[in-house]
């Protein structure tokens, strides 16, 4: 059988079908290839599957759904349906669906493997979604991968956000990529660990892996392994036609975390997500790196001129939820000191803690991470890492641990000039927010989810700012539906995005109308969505159709 795609002048294309040579792949491009690689696979396997992707776009993966029409071509071959989600849990709750294939009759494929996208508060409001999709499991031959876009530092997000404690939460497990590289490679073992335990796989992404661009090798010839310690049920482990919610609820819930999970840790075993990537397990000293930090923790030790001191290994964790405590036990044996380089909250630091907690004193090594072992701050939990933030706390651990290393000599960033032009947001030219975003003499507003939220920073004709405060995508006006009886404030206008109109602020204004709110609604209609790359609103409103809508809905 062919199982390739063929030999083809170089073109464009050639990056989401060349195998076994290196390839230039921006992030998203590598989620591409992910979902055209897995196609390859099956079909090299005798596999008859087909593939579904489906979320809401947003940054980091704001790009993902353009770069997934431009292959369209190629995803059709594969048998691969693009369906968007008019927003975030309803995408997810399509791919839900597609992994209860066994459920019905008809079926045409033997499975559907998915990929579900969302950037941080996309999550959020997905959980209940997410998680019930979770706890019903996926079949053998479909499989999920769960692809978030976290933005550590807030870089085109309302607040800075982190999601692996949702994850967590809804014991989906977390892989963490550190480039474009392990994204190939981690996004396909997600989807084969979902196949194999049931349950959804989460894949972490952020700017500088979404966005950055990396060479890619992807092999011809890919396996992964079955682990012969897993126990499996004879039930199996994936989703049950024969569970029904809610009557087997508990059920579901002895599955996931008395046999699913198990399984997780028996796959990431046999597999060798995390690893022993540099140094030796005769090194006193370990580094235990995650996702993007891996990368800030190799640079910094070329800052330090460490790279190849013998003393010093890394463990590079994958697998950041469950982490794996056979193999971090096994690193940290013989080990003085540990330090975990991730960013954001602990997360896998604190796991590894509990996992050597019960070790005999004489052989468990000090962890340090946020905090060094005086309890005194040591890599931050807040914004993002850099080389530069890591190197003068990995200089100051490593001399706790006994090593002579001097402080990094790091170039500061010279003074901006007080006098410097200052070039406050403001609309693009020709933009129609520029005035539909504008007030009657004496109003007030409130904002939204948008480009249009940057009138809560535009000053009004009498010099002060009339829009007032902003809300979640989908919660425009709602904010004053809860203030205003208590209020001599009469009055509010309330900006909303018809992007946002379709993802799920017609809720909103479905609210304003049962409270019978004072409230004037003002659907900023462009036509696009204009803040993550300019893309049609799913379902393509029009404005006679939404004012036909929202008369019915009872607006007056």
């Amino acid at each position: 059988m062919d199982i390739g795609f063929g030999s083809a002048p170089l073109s464009l294309e050639s990056r989401f079908v060349e195998l076994d040579s290196p390839l230039l792949l921006t992030g998203i491009q590598a989620l591409v290839r992910v979902l055209l690689e897995q196609a390859r696979l099956d079909r090299a396997a005798g596999l008859r599957t087909a593939g579904l992707v489906s979320g809401y776009r947003g940054s980091p993966l704001g790009g993902l759904d353009q770069e997934l029409w431009r292959r369209q071509d190629l995803l059709a071959a594969s048998h691969i349906r693009f369906q968007p989600g008019l927003n975030e849990d309803l995408g997810a709750t399509m791919l839900w669906g597609a992994q209860q294939i066994d459920a019905f009759p008809g079926k045409r494929v033997d499975g559907v493997f998915g990929l579900w996208y969302g950037k941080g508060p996309g999550v959020d409001r997905s959980g209940d979604a997410l998680h019930c999709a979770n706890m019903i499991g996926t079949s053998a031959q479909g499989g999920v991968i769960a692809v978030a876009g976290d933005d550590h530092a807030a870089q085109s997000s309302t607040y800075p956000h982190q999601t692996d404690q949702l994850f967590m939460g809804w014991f989906m497990p977390v892989l963490a990529p550190s480039d474009v590289q392990d994204v190939v490679d981690l996004g396909l073992a997600g989807i084969a660990l979902s196949r194999f335990s049931g349950l959804w796989v989460a894949l972490k992404t952020i700017s500088e892996v979404a966005e950055q661009a990396g060479t890619v090798i992807v092999p011809s010839a890919r396996r992964f392994v079955l682990p012969s310690d897993a126990r499996i049920p004879p039930h199996g482990l994936n989703f049950d036609p024969k569970l029904h919610l809610p009557r087997d609820r508990t059920e579901l819930e002895r599955r996931v975390v008395l046999e699913r999970l198990p399984a997780v840790l028996a796959w990431a075993r046999a597999n060798r997500l995390d690893r022993l990537v540099r140094g030796s397990e005769q090194s006193p000293i370990g580094l235990v790196t995650v996702g993007k930090a891996h990368k800030d923790a190799l640079r910094a030790l070329d800052m330090l001129g460490l790279r190849s001191r013998p003393e010093i290994a890394i463990y590079k964790v994958a697998l950041s939820w469950p982490l794996e405590t056979e193999g971090i036990r096994r690193f940290a044996e013989g080990k003085r000191a540990l330090l975990v380089i991730e960013e954001k909250r602990s997360f896998v630091e604190a796991q590894i803690r509990d996992a050597l907690y019960n070790l005999p004193a004489d052989g468990r090594p000090s962890v340090e991470g946020k905090t060094d072992r005086a309890g005194a701050t040591l890599l931050p939990e807040i914004m993002e890492l850099s080389p530069e933030i890591v190197a003068p706390a990995l200089a100051r651990f490593l001399r706790r641990a006994g090593l002579d290393i001097a402080d990094p000599s790091l170039r500061t960033a010279p003074e901006r000039p007080s006098s410097l032009l200052q070039r406050p947001p403001a609309f693009c030219a020709g933009c129609p927010h520029a005035t539909s975003t504008q007030l009657p003499e004496g109003s007030l507003a409130t904002a939204g989810i948008g480009c249009h939220a940057m009138a809560v920073d535009i000053p009004g004709k009498e010099g002060t700012f009339p829009t007032l405060t902003l809300t979640h995508m989908g919660g425009e006006g709602v904010t004053w539906v809860g203030l205003a009886p208590f209020t001599d404030t009469p009055h509010v206008f309330a900006n909303m995005g018809d992007g946002t109109y379709q993802h799920s602020g017609i809720l909103a204004i479905r609210q304003a109308v049962a409270a019978g709110a004072r409230i004037t609604f003002k659907i900023l209609f462009n036509d696009a969505v204009a803040m993550t790359g300019g893309q049609p609103a799913e379902g393509h409103p029009t404005v006679p159709a939404i004012a036909a809508q929202l008369a019915a809905e009872g607006v007056r």
